[in-house]
């Protein structure tokens, strides 16, 4: 029940007809676990906090660096030194006296994950490593907890909702929209390459709200679906990816750090992959039998272009009867993320022959084409 100072802090809540008190009372019975303290989740613990749910756990080993302070907007220079979960978890406290916090301030392994996933009802993936985030859904599948999913490259992020059962169908997991992690070095953290400082709180609102739909069955769950926001561009898309149900029956863990290290002679010369400006210079300049694909939005597209079927990525689906299968088809689009969610739609209609240029029409210019406009 709540108490006469929940439904006053939670009136704005209560109002709304699809949420009532009905519905508020299922945010405080509500169990949720963020892995991450950092960028997303900072904005994904706040509005949980705000919103009522009424049991958040925190997990995270990292101390807060000066570093942080340009975007995880839970710390001030204060906390330099600290560790996150713990500050994370003192300030949400005084935000919302009215909800409980778990705090695990260690590393998650594949000794300790199920213990400490076991108690929550959703997962909240807010990592910055592929190695975490297969660990994560490894875990979730094993014990069949709905993964909310979130990652941020630059300008772009992605959000989307595994392992979630809807009129008793089993949602994709993970795996089913990334079999595989990219090659080592192909995608860089945010310390290697930056981001801007607003996304994350773009990406983890999206997460927080995905929780909330979740927990109070409304809306479109995107479960089988990933939207991708770029910032520079304003543009918001989502496409479809389907189950595979061999991702279902995950009995166990791997050594994920090995997982994502990957086997070095696979990536010295795929037939797939991730292609830099300067390779595919070099297959441009001998004229090699390639196909080009821009997934840009039109206007994008009259800005700057290296030439190639154009195709914005909400249209894919749509027209994928139009690329070639048996060309290598280099894909691109502003800064790489985009192309690369293409590329893992294109994978499961059969291409085979894939590549998506790193850094997009952005690295391009810089490297190869420095008269090139950028915007």
């Amino acid at each position: 029940m709540l108490t006469t100072e929940e439904l006053k802090r939670y009136n704005r809540h209560i109002i709304l007809s699809d949420i009532g008190k009905e519905g508020q009372e299922k945010l405080k019975k509500a169990r949720v676990l963020v892995v991450g303290a950092g960028g997303l989740g900072c904005p994904v613990l706040s509005y949980l906090t705000a919103a009522g749910i009424g049991t958040i756990a925190i997990a995270d080993f990292d101390r807060i660096d000066e570093s942080n302070l340009q975007r995880q907007v839970l710390y001030t220079s204060d906390d330099v030194g600290k560790y996150k979960a713990v500050t994370a978890a003192e300030k949400l406290s005084r935000q919302n006296p009215f909800v409980t916090f778990d705090v695990f301030s260690e590393r998650l392994t594949s000794d300790n994950i199920l213990a400490i996933f076991a108690d929550y009802d959703i997962i909240v993936d807010g990592s910055d490593n592929f190695p975490t985030r297969y660990l994560v859904n490894d875990a979730c599948v094993q014990l069949d907890k709905v993964l909310v999913f979130g990652s941020i490259f630059r300008f772009e992020g992605q959000v989307s909702v595994f392992n979630y059962k809807h009129n008793g169908q089993r949602g994709p997991t993970y795996r089913c929209l990334f079999p595989e992690p990219p090659a080592p070095g192909e995608v860089p953290n945010c310390s290697q390459i930056g981001v801007l400082g607003v996304l994350p709180g773009v990406i983890g609102s999206f997460q927080a709200n995905e929780v909330l739909k979740i927990v109070l069955g409304l809306g479109d769950v995107l479960s089988g679906k990933v939207l991708i926001a770029d910032l520079l561009a304003m543009s918001f898309h989502v496409i479809q990816f389907k189950a595979n149900a061999e991702n279902f029956h995950i009995k166990g863990f791997v050594d994920y750090d090995q997982f994502c290290a990957g086997d070095a002679q696979k990536h010295e010369a795929p037939d797939s992959g991730a292609l830099s400006p300067e390779q595919l210079r070099e297959l441009l300049d001998t004229k090699e039998d390639i196909e080009l694909l821009d997934v840009r939005e039109d206007f994008e597209r009259e800005i700057c272009h290296i030439g190639g079927i154009h195709i914005p990525m909400r249209m894919i689906a749509q027209h994928v009867h139009q690329l070639p299968k048996e060309k290598k088809l280099i894909v691109y689009c502003h800064y790489g993320m985009r192309s690369a969610s293409v590329i893992q739609f294109l994978s499961s209609q059969g291409f085979t022959r894939l590549y998506n240029l790193e850094g997009g029409i952005d690295a391009w210019a810089e490297e190869i084409d420095p008269e090139m406009e950028r915007y």
